[in-house]
């Protein structure tokens, strides 16, 4: 019995020398340690993830207990909202109901500067000093970082331009990279029967939201209106939509789409439901989408799918007098801060650190091998079947959990999706993807300018749009009277506030 515990002793000890010979993730050795955190729950209704075996994984590896409140993400942002406006009783990590582009939070000393314990933070340091962009979007006008993102792939599975593909081939052309060669397709898409079912009048040549069409074509005329403001090589904040001679040239060629049936009647109300049906149909030629719907939407539509060749696929874009590109989005889905009045500030730091640390990343994206994934020889990585076939085990896991600040994959989203539709992602889409107008945060006074006449420009702008394209106004005639009644709005105060917010942003880049 000696030698027995003898033995166990020695390996106790043993152990704990080669625990100390690696890093370990525990931030406390304080037993019953916990921290507690305000966040999403799972979009899947039936998913609970305040006992999810990864989280609970994170936990035990940081030694501390998560006290969750996870709210439905549907309305969380108005059953949080009040909860921050009292400022009572709040939880040591909070996930916000957006991303405080007025400051109205962090401003109220609400938050910890997290750049003032950086010390303590070697894991979002590193992730920062990697990102720039992010780091720079982060900081607010005081020059302190308030928040740690939940950020979205940003260079892949972006809105992109999608062709029909056998349709593409029934002509016998390419795939079309300019306007020109973009219009001469849709006219044969309309005129010929490119379904063969010996019918040509019901092809329709282009299904497109009313959304994406300035993602669409914004490009090949110098605007980016996805984002509205841009900054030219000079570092100046323009507003696209006022652009006199660039964004007139854009209405005019929808304008002229329109004209000829290419843009059809029904564009401004078109939804994904009625295009999904279009393609089940095989009646429509071109779209616009999220490229995730290539292969998981579009595609699928059609009996004759394989899995291993597009149907609709995802194209360059298309360049005119410009070259053309896609407009991606802000890296942001949503930020988390540390309450200032948090019973450990200190421990809720560190453990928000060490949720941005590359072994809880690779947790919320992968899992853990054996039960969410395999290696092969190689040392690929690739999910289990069961991940695929059965999304409500998947997300009830804790992947890509919406309570933690998870940074998407681009690979992890890869290996979901068929080949061809990661191929065509990497050659057609990534190469072109460009990042839109940096969206930081705002001082109050800027806030209220932003407020009291951005919205109602926003609303002029896209009815004007409406009557430009379909013929109601004259964009010869009325063009001019659109650019002065925008000025009259105050279109000037804005976009001075955008330049002091990009020139921050330019600043924080350095």
């Amino acid at each position: 019995m000696k030698i027995t515990r003898i033995l166990a002793l020695v390996l106790a000890l043993t152990l704990c020398c080669s625990v100390g010979l690696a890093e370990s993730p525990a931030i406390t050795d304080q037993e019953g340690a916990s921290v507690s955190i305000l966040a999403m729950n799972s979009w899947y209704s039936t998913v609970d993830l305040s006992n999810a075996t990864l989280l609970n994984e994170i936990a035990d590896r940081a030694n501390v207990t998560i006290k969750w409140n996870l709210l439905d993400p549907t309305s969380y942002a108005d059953s949080v909202s009040p909860m921050l406006a009292s400022g009572q009783d709040l939880p040591d990590i909070v996930q916000l109901p957006d991303l405080d582009p007025q400051q109205t939070y962090l401003s109220s000393g609400m938050f910890v500067a997290l750049d003032e314990h950086f010390d303590i933070m070697p894991n979002y340091k590193k992730y920062l000093d990697a990102n720039p962009v992010i780091k720079a979007l982060l900081t607010a006008s005081d020059g302190h970082i308030y928040y740690v993102p939940q950020t979205v792939v940003t260079d892949s599975y972006q809105p992109v331009m999608m062709y029909n593909m056998p349709w593409i081939e029934k002509l016998g052309i390419e795939p079309p990279k300019t306007l020109d060669a973009f219009v001469e397709m849709l006219r044969a898409f309309r005129d010929q029967d490119m379904n063969g079912n010996g019918d040509t009048t019901d092809e329709i040549p282009m299904s497109v939201q009313s959304s994406f069409l300035p993602y669409m074509f914004g490009p090949a005329f110098g605007l980016d209106l996805v984002s509205g403001f841009y900054a030219d090589e000079d570092g100046v904040v323009h507003y696209a939509q006022a652009e006199p001679e660039k964004y007139k040239a854009y209405l005019s060629f929808l304008n002229g789409l329109y004209e000829e049936g290419l843009l059809e009647v029904e564009f401004a109300s078109l939804n994904r439901d009625q295009i999904t049906s279009r393609f089940a149909n095989d009646t429509t030629g071109v779209t616009y989408d999220f490229s995730w719907q290539m292969s998981t939407l579009y595609s699928a539509q059609y009996p004759n799918y394989d899995g291993e060749t597009g149907i609709i696929v995802g194209v360059p874009p298309l360049s005119g007098e410009y070259e053309g590109y896609y407009v991606g989005r802000t890296p942001f889905s949503s930020v988390f801060g540390v309450n200032a009045k948090a019973a450990d500030v200190e421990l809720a730091v560190k453990f928000l650190d060490y949720a941005m640390s590359e072994e809880a990343q690779d947790l919320y994206v992968w899992g853990m091998e054996g039960l969410t994934y395999e290696v092969d020889a190689d040392g690929n990585r690739s999910y289990l079947p069961r991940c695929t076939e059965d999304a409500i085990w998947y997300q009830g896991l804790g992947i890509n959990a919406p309570c933690m600040p998870s940074q998407q994959s681009a690979d992890a989203t890869g290996v979901l999706l068929a080949d061809w539709h990661v191929q065509a992602v990497k050659e057609n889409e990534m190469p072109y993807n460009r990042v839109p107008f940096p969206a930081t945060y705002a001082t109050t006074e800027e806030a209220s300018i932003v407020s009291m006449y951005l919205v109602d420009i926003q609303t002029y702008v896209d009815e004007r749009a409406v009557a430009f394209i379909c013929g109601y106004s004259d964009i010869e005639t009325e063009f001019e009277n659109y650019i002065s009644t925008l000025k009259a709005m105050q279109i000037d105060e804005v976009l001075k506030v955008r330049q002091a917010q990009y020139d921050r942003y330019a600043a924080a880049m350095k």
